[in-house]
């Protein structure tokens, strides 16, 4: 754990690593989707919470019924990747914290307090899909996270219970490197970075 990765394993995850607009047609099969949430799992929640909750958009079906909560900016994209994952966030996660934290009484922080709740899905289900991405990467797949969505249509389509809320989306699959942009700037450390 102390020993850094590698340089090629630094541009895999980060420096040469972009956001796909474009994508090959190939698919991504199941056994990959499960590596790739077996990854993401571990990533640190606080208390352990895993509010994370992913739908893998695959089907043609499934696909024809997110298009129409698409920003038009988004369609064509999203249609030809192989798969979208939906990446959610559930308001109820603290009902598993007896398992998932079995050391503390955690359930009882989070019961009855909705704005704790809340922040604390939404906090830790972003940082989840964070960790999402890095794995999908890891295993050689492509990204292309983005919002453009409507978020209260997806939800009655994909979460029709309530519990459960979309935050943004990830295309995943094989991306075309003809269909790439320059990649963008990014803020320096000193521009961005105190150290106290």
């Amino acid at each position: 754990m102390r020993t850094p990765v590698s340089d090629g394993a630094i541009d895999q995850l980060f420096r040469e690593a972009r956001t796909h607009n474009g994508w090959l047609d190939t698919p991504v099969s199941d056994a990959v989707l499960r590596q790739l949430y077996d990854l993401a799992k571990m990533g640190p929640t606080s208390a352990n919470c895993q509010p994370m909750r992913l739908v893998f958009v695959k089907s043609r079906e499934a696909k024809e019924r997110l298009k129409p909560y698409l920003a038009p900016g988004n369609v064509e994209k999203t249609m030809a990747a192989p798969v979208t994952v939906i990446v959610a966030y559930d308001l109820e996660f603290y009902e598993r914290l007896p398992q998932l934290f079995p050391h503390a009484d955690a359930r009882s922080w989070f019961v009855g307090n909705d704005e704790l709740i809340r922040t604390t899905a939404f906090r830790n289900g972003t940082l989840q899909g964070g960790y999402l991405i890095l794995a999908a990467r890891s295993l050689g797949l492509d990204c292309g996270p983005m919002s453009g969505f409507d978020n209260a249509k997806v939800d009655a389509a994909f979460f029709p219970d309530g519990k459960v809320k979309s935050n943004f989306l990830v295309n995943l699959g094989y991306g075309d490197p003809s269909k790439l942009f320059a990649r963008s700037p990014r803020p320096t450390f000193e521009s961005t970075c105190r150290v106290e």
